[in-house]
């Protein structure tokens, strides 16, 4: 914030370079610096926060035909609609609610999951092949194989042979590991607990692809691997989750071989409804002994 002296030292400078200054001058210098102070003040309230906005309730078509009709679409469709213009450019409001959730989707992507919360899970730490983000986003191969220390860290901590094996990963998304595994997981291992089905140790991998369960899967010798990982993030929430479901996973088949719960998130699929869903598609999957396009739901 600009100070009194250095505002006065401005307001001289252009002065003089209007050649209005005279050896009288410091009394008009001084009374223009007296009058900018004084409107130099902080106005009470605040700015309001673009991403409060639930873009399924705002409308800023001017004079529309059938208001309520295209009102009443927007809430089934979270989606940029009805936003109106400003000439040929958008308002300016809608413009700045996209440059944030563009930011915030950035921010999802390159931003790492902050380990107190994963010390706070319970959770111990393993990585893919990957040493940095950079490497993550350039190379997905590297981010479905672990890396050495992650192998003997599965191998020295986890329960072998355990009937369901779930593990969390940042994925695309750390917003989405933040915003939803507190209730995602517990809800999960409760499930499961009352179907009677035993549980391996969970932990979190980071830079992680989905791919990684099926190495996971073969090392934990697990019937079933679960991979809780954060969602590519988009415009409309920078904090999806996805559940990855397979039967016996190995490294190599296919991808049809995978059950998937997506849009796990607060203005989606609920993070704790989510999580009893889950379980449920966990024991059909044992139940069934298949997973992927083999399952029937």
């Amino acid at each position: 914030m600009v100070n009194e002296n250095d505002l006065r030292t401005i307001i001289e400078q252009v002065l003089a370079d209007m050649n209005l200054n005279s050896k009288d001058g410091s009394s008009d210098t001084a009374a223009a610096c007296d009058t900018c102070s004084s409107k130099t003040t902080i106005e009470e309230g605040f700015i309001p926060d673009v991403t409060e906005v639930d873009i399924r309730k705002q409308y800023l078509v001017k004079n529309p035909v059938n208001k309520e009709a295209y009102y009443d679409l927007k809430q089934y469709a979270p989606c940029r609609l009805g936003i109106g213009k400003a000439g040929a450019r958008y308002k300016t409001d809608p413009m700045l609610q996209f440059r944030a959730a563009h930011s915030a989707a950035q921010d999802a992507v390159f931003s790492d999951v902050d380990q107190d919360f994963i010390d706070n899970m319970g959770l111990f730490s393993v990585s893919s092949q990957c040493d940095s983000k950079d490497v993550y986003l350039t190379r997905p191969d590297l981010g479905r194989k672990l890396n050495d220390e992650a192998v003997a860290a599965i191998k020295e901590k986890c329960k072998m042979n355990p009937t369901v094996q779930i593990y969390v990963s940042d994925g695309l998304s750390s917003a989405a590991v933040a915003a939803n595994i507190g209730d995602v997981l517990p809800a999960i291992e409760q499930g499961l607990k009352s179907y009677g089905v035993t549980i391996g140790t969970p932990f979190f991998l980071k830079y992680g692809r989905v791919g990684a369960m099926d190495q996971i899967s073969e090392i934990t010798g697990a019937d079933v691997t679960c991979v809780l990982i954060g969602e590519r993030p988009g415009l409309i929430t920078a904090k999806s989750m996805s559940a990855y479901i397979a039967y016996k996973a190995t490294v190599g088949m296919p991808e049809a071989r995978r059950t998937v719960v997506s849009n796990i998130h607060s203005e989606g699929t609920i993070p704790a409804e989510a999580g009893a869903h889950i379980a449920e598609i966990i024991k059909k999957i044992l139940d069934n002994k298949a997973s992927g396009t083999d399952l029937k739901l």
